[in-house]
């Protein structure tokens, strides 16, 4: 087996695998991540809500703050009546691509034999969203 590990950390520090589970902890932050990479433009709230179906008015706003605060979207609200807030992935927000194309993959690859699990299909099934 192939061994690509960086070196462990030492005892004390922070490990890069738990820093980012929780980067990409909750049910629905890899949804919303991989929906905005897809996008790759301004999307409003609504919209993005309605790609990520059923995820909840709260729970979406929690994890789009969150990821604000982590730098991986940026968030513009628009001095209109009614007030306007459009969502777009950051260049960092962005680099977490092709790690979430090679779990998808693994995914792919390996969920048949995960106990109760179904195999995803080949082809991600994104939902059309409006880029306003």
């Amino acid at each position: 087996m192939n061994n690509n590990f960086s070196t462990l950390p030492e005892a004390g520090q922070s490990c890069p695998m738990v820093s980012f589970v929780n980067l990409i902890s909750g049910k629905w932050a890899i949804p919303i991540l991989y929906r905005l990479m897809v996008i790759d433009a301004p999307v409003r709230f609504s919209d993005l809500q309605r790609a990520v179906h059923p995820i909840t008015q709260k729970e979406l706003t929690r994890q789009l703050r969150q990821f604000e605060s982590r730098k991986l979207l940026t968030r513009q609200v628009f001095a209109e009546v009614p007030p306007r807030v459009e969502y777009q992935i950051t260049e960092l927000g962005k680099s977490l691509r092709p790690t979430l194309d090679s779990l998808a993959h693994w995914m792919r690859e390996n969920g048949g034999e995960l106990e109760g699990e179904k195999p995803l299909p080949t082809r991600f099934a994104a939902k059309s969203v409006r880029a306003r």
